[in-house]
């Protein structure tokens, strides 16, 4: 089942949340999509082309296909219009004056292509007309200009705001699932049987084969209640890196009915700039968007729109992928646990955002409102009253304020320092051995691990200090032992010399006694 290109032409109740969407974009891939009435006192005339209307001849129906035909047929549509004194228009923006003298936006600027034609006027799309953003996703062969994509937009805002919801984009590797090749199995996975399992035909189970892909694909524990509840406040995107085939596939995984997602499926033929996603893509505006993705880094443009997700890594294959020489969560027939999770913690986090985004108390008016600002409160009270400085956290030479983890404290509402006073909450260092870190101890401070930051950061709440301990290095641990060796060595061996002169001393005067009475017996009593 095909949820893009192949997908059928977007009906009015499933391409969009919102009711009358994709009408609204079925209407600008259509060559004529409404014809306007007759003449004022006609309100039998309707928009929508019902087969009522088929009877009439001053009416005419053009469908989709239609794009495909000859530009001989459009100017011929738009003739039996003119001695109503009326033309076909795309939409409503596109009129000027009353409805008795309407008149249609002139091209170009064309709104859009669609099948390589303008889906106003039916040029064909040249080398002049190539900016714009494709979006095949959607249907094959629309691309839709900067003004065109604007106006669906605010559109599709408003219809939004009307029922409620936000929009949120989802990752898919790491964020929902996790994937690995089959020849990538490690052999602790192979020996616990996990191909077998994977191929069991369990719908409602959580480990699939993908057979014409050679994987094996896991879902994140809670992801389907995780997409049950989101879907009530937010109208969603899948936007992956990986290739269509593959989001297709886990897309009916995640959704098998189809309720979702829909077509809103977005890879990496479908992104404008390389190893880099961008909003670009999605149908709805900046100020609603909220987006869930374990990197960080290819979203450089909506930073503010992101939150970062902590990684799923089940399969071994991502263990080592990442660096992380241990067994995996496979390997030790473990997961991660659902009701307290990531993705259970990341959905109490968006169920505030979008109880504050809409609340109602509020003065600002719904449509001035920006998500983005909502996601930055709600993350500067993780850390708030705290106040840090960091010890040996960074490279000698960097300059703090720079850093990456030191930005990310600062995002949670944390106040920063590179010096000691009296107001310091925690000192974040990996060393016990500093100056700041005895400090810390002797003034009955926090002394943090910097993982304690990032755990705060990816479950939205400040985690236990003692969760995080900063443990004695291994090379100050065997510096330790060495001198604890040593000294025991040299107690060693100064109590052996100190035995050896003892038995020297006794031997000696031993020998001493020895040589006394042997000279005595030698010379023998006196005469008389």
């Amino acid at each position: 089942m095909s949820l893009a290109a192949e997908s059928p032409s977007p009906s009015p109740s499933s391409s969009s949340g919102s009711d009358d969407f994709a009408a609204l974009l079925d209407s600008e891939l259509e060559l004529a999509s409404a014809v306007d009435s007759a003449s004022p006192d006609d309100p039998s005339t309707s928009l929508t082309g019902s087969d009522d209307e088929e009877d009439d001849d001053d009416d005419v129906v053009v469908e989709v296909e239609a794009v495909e035909q000859s530009s001989t047929k459009r100017r011929k549509v738009e003739v039996q219009h003119q001695d109503r004194g009326t033309t076909i228009r795309p939409d409503e923006d596109a009129i000027e004056g009353s409805s008795q003298n309407a008149q249609i936006k002139i091209c170009p600027p064309h709104p859009g292509f669609f099948g390589g034609l303008c889906f106003r006027c039916g040029k064909r799309q040249d080398e002049e007309d190539v900016p714009g953003v494709a979006f095949g996703y959607v249907h094959k062969g629309l691309r839709l200009g900067t003004s065109e994509m604007d106006r669906l937009r605010g559109s599709d805002m408003k219809n939004l705001l009307r029922e409620r919801k936000l929009i949120l984009i989802l990752d898919l590797d790491h964020t929902l699932i996790n994937s690995t090749k089959l020849h990538d199995i490690s052999a602790a996975e192979n020996n616990l049987g996990i191909q077998t399992a994977a191929s069991k035909d369990n719908p409602n189970g959580s480990l699939f084969t993908l057979e014409g892909m050679q994987m094996l694909t896991k879902l994140r524990p809670f992801v389907r209640k995780f997409l049950k509840e989101a879907s009530t406040m937010f109208e969603m995107y899948i936007y992956t890196m990986g290739d269509k085939a593959y989001a297709i596939e886990i897309a009916k995984l995640l959704d098998p009915r189809n309720v979702y997602f829909d077509s809103k499926v977005i890879s990496n033929s479908d992104c404008t700039q390389r190893h880099q996603k961008g909003l670009d893509m999605v149908l709805g505006a900046e100020s609603v968007a909220v987006i869930l993705d374990d990197t960080e880094y290819v979203w450089q443009k909506h930073k503010e729109n992101l939150i970062l997700m902590e990684r799923y890594h089940y399969f071994a294959s991502s263990c080592r992928q990442f660096g992380f020489s241990v067994k995996s969560l496979s390997e030790s027939m473990q997961d991660e646990r659902g009701i307290d999770g990531a993705l259970a913690t990341i959905l109490d986090v968006l169920k505030r955002i979008h109880t504050i985004f809409f609340d109602s108390a509020v003065e600002t008016a719904l449509s001035s409102r920006d998500v983005r600002q909502v996601i930055k409160g709600v993350r500067q009270e993780v850390l708030q009253g705290c106040k840090l400085v960091f010890s040996r956290v960074f490279p000698s030479k960097s300059i703090p304020q720079d850093q990456f983890i030191w930005k990310m404290a600062e995002q949670l509402g944390a106040i920063c320092c590179t010096d000691l006073d009296s107001t310091i909450t925690h000192v974040v260092t990996v060393d016990l051995g500093t100056d700041k870190s005895r400090w810390a101890v002797a003034n009955d401070k926090f002394l943090v691990h910097p993982r304690w930051i990032e755990a705060s950061n990816f479950r939205w709440h400040r985690q236990p200090e003692e969760d995080f301990p900063v443990k004695v290095k291994k090379k100050e641990k065997d510096k330790e032992n060495d001198v604890a060796a040593a000294t025991t060595s040299k107690e060693n061996d100064v109590a052996a010399a100190n035995t050896g002169k003892e038995i020297d001393v006794a031997a000696a005067t031993t020998g001493k006694e020895n040589d006394v009475a042997a000279s005595a017996a030698t010379a023998g009593p006196t005469d008389s």
